[in-house]
């Protein structure tokens, strides 16, 4: 089976459920967004949590389709930074007990990265992100070694700002004959990084994963039109659109999946992730486009019915069953 080796900000997900959206606008938070926070910002989200309940759980954009990936038994590495702290040893801990190769960086001057996660009654979830060490990653500290006998690189957009380590990372992939896929992250990102994100996808990747919003960033144009357009830049692209289900295209061919029962969104924190891995998992098996998005969905699915971005083994035994009948 195919190897994938995954790359992006290593942060320990903090989540907490809101009765209402008041305290985004009073932390200025745009909703369904990604913000990056300073400290200071932190300290004011650590006082609002001091009177909620939350919950920790490994996190990130790419670690999590890793996890995903590992738990449905593809061999997996990931590449990050974390802090010479408890949050740092707590990620090496769950990568290494999933079987994913951790090729963890580790700040002696940082702390590990923290994402503050805020769940509406809608489901929809709000990012205010301390990146800490995560984001003292630098293009130097990476190695040809990373991406040997791998097949595909799979890169969260949630890293573009810093051009030098993407480009570095995309490169030695590609040296290494990988695979390069990426998901453009966030709506805000892709606006601001536009034109680095285009060179990106021109030059060098071949699977591009977009929600409805960020393909709208990025092209300007709606789900179908923007697929068409993304579809002529790089091999295959997958646009996903929520309830209304997944768009699909490779060459000439173009799939549709509908969603087939709707279910009640707890908190999607991690659906995009998990369909990526779904998604992934399929390619890696040699299946067809249309059950490769079935068992994206299947994973997003499952994922948006519980608080995080991690589901029990009892979950993945049952997902297990339910790809085999696809």
């Amino acid at each position: 089976m195919d190897r994938i080796v995954g790359m992006g900000n290593a942060l320990t997900d903090v989540l907490a459920m809101l009765s209402s959206d008041k305290l985004l606008e009073e932390a200025n938070l745009p909703k369904g967004s990604m913000t990056l926070i300073n400290e200071e910002k932190l300290q004011q989200i650590n006082r609002y949590f001091s009177s909620m309940d939350v919950h920790l759980a490994l996190g990130g954009s790419a670690g999590n389709t890793i996890r995903g990936l590992a738990c449905l038994g593809t061999q997996t590495g990931f590449i990050g930074k974390v802090g010479d702290d408890e949050y740092g040893r707590f990620y090496r801990k769950n990568l290494q007990e999933r079987g994913t190769e951790a090729y963890l960086l580790t700040s002696q001057t940082l702390p590990s990265g923290v994402a503050s996660t805020f769940i509406s009654t809608d489901g929809e979830r709000t990012f205010g992100t301390y990146l800490g060490a995560a984001a003292a990653m630098n293009a130097e500290e990476l190695n040809a070694a990373m991406f040997k006998d791998y097949t595909y690189f799979y890169v969260e957009g949630y890293i573009v700002q810093d051009h030098n380590l993407m480009l570095r990372a995309i490169e030695l992939a590609k040296e290494a004959g990988l695979q390069v896929c990426i998901d453009l992250a966030s709506y805000n990102i892709v606006d601001a990084e536009r034109e680095f994100f285009s060179l990106l996808i021109n030059k060098y990747v071949d699977i591009v994963f977009a929600n409805e919003e960020e393909a709208r960033a990025f092209t300007g144009k709606e789900p179908e039109p923007a697929l068409d357009e993304l579809g002529r830049k790089c091999s295959v692209v997958v646009i996903k659109m929520g309830a209304k289900g997944s768009l699909i295209r490779k060459g000439t061919e173009m799939v549709h999946l509908a969603v087939a029962k709707p279910v009640k969104a707890v908190d999607t924190t991690g659906a995009g992730d998990y369909y990526a891995a779904g998604f992934l998992y399929g390619l890696t098996c040699g299946y067809q486009l249309e059950r490769c998005g079935k068992i994206g969905a299947l994973l997003a699915e499952r994922i948006i019915q519980v608080v995080g971005a991690e589901l029990p083994d009892t979950a993945w035994e049952e997902i297990k069953t339910e790809i085999s009948r696809l």
